[in-house]
C-alpha cells in the first residue's frame, strides 16, 4: 500500500473516526450536525456503524465532520 501524507482520512477506519467525534464533540452535538437518528436517539457507535455503512450521504457527512474536526484540532 503506497503512503498518501496529504490524505487525512487515509488509514482511519469509521470506527475511529466515530469514536474520535464522540469524545470531541459527543453525541447531542453529532445529532444537531447531521441530522440521523443514530446519533439522537439512543446512540451508540454499533448502531451508528451500521447506518453510515449503508448510508453513502450520511457518511460523508460524518467525514466532512472529521476533516473539520482536525482543522480545528491543529489551531
Amino acid at each position: 500500500m503506497e503512503a498518501q501524507p496529504n490524505n487525512p482520512m487515509h488509514g482511519v477506519k469509521l470506527e475511529q473516526i466515530i469514536n474520535d467525534l464522540v469524545a470531541y464533540y459527543g453525541w447531542e452535538y453529532m445529532g444537531h450536525t447531521v441530522n440521523i437518528n443514530c446519533f439522537k436517539s439512543n446512540p451508540t457507535v454499533k448502531s451508528s456503524l451500521k447506518f453510515l455503512r449503508r448510508t453513502p450521504w450520511a457518511r460523508a457527512k460524518v467525514e466532512a465532520m472529521y476533516l473539520n474536526m482536525l482543522k480545528q484540532k491543529k489551531r
